[in-house]
C-alpha cells in the first residue's frame, strides 16, 4: 500500500454494517414470498435490481411490489422492510474516515445502492455528528445515479475518469470477491474486506492510517 492516494470506500459490508436475513424476512411477512430470491447479499433482481440500476424511480418500484404484499401494506412498510437490510453504521467508522481524510488520503465511495436506502437511512446515518456524507468524500458514484451496478467494470472507469484518479494510486475496499476483481482488471488495488481479522475495515484503515498516503 506503499503508493496508495486514493481510497474508495463501498458502503454497505464495509462501512455500513448489513443483515439480509432481516429484510428477506421482513418482506417476505409482507407477503412478498420470494423476498430470499430477489434479495442477495451482493447483487439483486427483479424490482430491486432495477431500482439499484437505476432503471424505475422509488415511485415505480412501491407500485410493483404493493400489488405482491398483504391487504393494507403502505409504501413505508416496504421502506421500513427492505431498509431491515442495513443494521448500523458505527460512529467509529465515520470517525477513521475523518482521520484518513487529514492524513490527506483522497476518499471517494462507490456503492451498488438504490435511492430508497440512499435518500434515507444512509443520509440519516453519516448524519450523526452533523455532518452530510458529502462531508465525508471527496467523490461519491452510485450504481442508480449511473444506471449500472458492480461488478460491471464500467461503474469503476465512471468513477476513475471523473475524479481523474490514476488506478496504480487507488485502493479499494470492497466486501464483494467479484468487485474487487472487476477493479483489479482495471488496475486499482483492491482488499476485499472481512467482517474480522487483517482485512477487517478497523485492520486495514488503522495500517493506511500509519503510513499515510503516498508523497
Amino acid at each position: 500500500m506503499d503508493n496508495i492516494k486514493n481510497i474508495i470506500f463501498d458502503l454497505g459490508g464495509v462501512v455500513i454494517d448489513l443483515e439480509r436475513g432481516n429484510a428477506v424476512n421482513a418482506l417476505h411477512s409482507l407477503g412478498i414470498t420470494d423476498s430470499d430470491r430477489l434479495l442477495g447479499q451482493y447483487e439483486q433482481k427483479g424490482p430491486f435490481l432495477l431500482l439499484e440500476s437505476g432503471l424505475i424511480t422509488a415511485s415505480q418500484f412501491y407500485d410493483g411490489l404493493l400489488p405482491l404484499c398483504h391487504p393494507g401494506t403502505t409504501c413505508v412498510d416496504i421502506q421500513d422492510a427492505f431498509e431491515g437490510f442495513l443494521v448500523g453504521l458505527p460512529l467509529q467508522r465515520l470517525r477513521t474516515i475523518c482521520n484518513l481524510r487529514r492524513k490527506g488520503f483522497k476518499l471517494f465511495v462507490l456503492s451498488n445502492t438504490n435511492p430508497v436506502m440512499y435518500n434515507h437511512w444512509i443520509d440519516l446515518a453519516f448524519r450523526q455528528e452533523g455532518k452530510s456524507i458529502n462531508d465525508y468524500f471527496d467523490g461519491i458514484v452510485v450504481s442508480f445515479q449511473e444506471r449500472t451496478c458492480k461488478p460491471d467494470p464500467q461503474i469503476f472507469k465512471n468513477l476513475l475518469n471523473r475524479y481523474h484518479l490514476n488506478p496504480q494510486e487507488t485502493l479499494l475496499l470492497d466486501d464483494s470477491e467479484a468487485n474487487c476483481n472487476s477493479a483489479r482488471g482495471l488496475g486499482i488495488n483492491a482488499i476485499q474486506i472481512k467482517k474480522t481479522g487483517d482485512d477487517s475495515f478497523s485492520a486495514v484503515c488503522d495500517i493506511l492510517e500509519e503510513e499515510g498516503p503516498a508523497k
